[in-house]
């Protein structure tokens, strides 16, 4: 299989009939194709290397699926593509449960500046030297009482990004607060 014009069809079919070298021939000439595919979507080489295998079991439980009359590459990609969005999903799923909440870290960080002997008050010129979208929203969330969704909806912002900028606002705060 060294000419440009691999038969991977008829390589397939002989491999069907029983053809071990047909059959080696194959699946070598597959993972050389698969390889530049999966390496331009995974991180490391381990990782290629591990889900080429995936790939190439997958091909081998799944041969006596391939319709002959069809081309072999699409059938193989096919096959790659499924076992590559399987692997991304358990990937992103894994990061995922080790994740930490946003909305945790929020209340974490709003605890430990409000529930100290400081009030909005007693802070509130480091408050007007924020930016003054974040000033207004702790000023909204600390002063008035008010909670994210509300202030998300008064200002016109998602709740999500509402609580990423009073987290932003807090860690400055805090970094300023516990100069000596």
């Amino acid at each position: 299989m060294t000419g440009k014009n691999e038969n991977f069809e008829a390589l397939m079919q002989q491999a069907l009939k029983g053809d071990m070298r047909a059959y080696a021939a194959l699946l070598r000439e597959t993972s050389r194709f698969l390889r530049p595919f999966l390496a331009k979507r995974l991180n490391s080489a381990a990782e290629v290397d591990d889900l080429m295998q995936e790939i190439l079991i997958s091909i081998h439980k799944a041969r006596h699926t391939y319709d002959g009359g069809r081309p072999y590459k699409p059938w193989a990609y096919a096959i790659a593509r499924f076992r590559l969005r399987d692997h991304l999903r358990a990937h992103y799923a894994d990061h995922l449960r080790h994740a930490v909440e946003l909305s945790g870290v929020e209340n974490g960080l709003s605890e430990s500046v409000t529930n100290s002997a400081m009030t909005y008050e007693s802070i509130r010129k480091e408050i007007e030297k924020l930016p003054p979208r974040q000033a207004a929203i702790l000023k909204m969330m600390h002063q008035e009482g008010s909670t994210a969704r509300e202030v998300a909806e008064r200002i016109g912002m998602k709740e999500s990004a509402v609580k990423v900028a009073a987290h932003r606002a807090y860690r400055i705060l805090r970094n300023k607060l516990e100069r000596p």
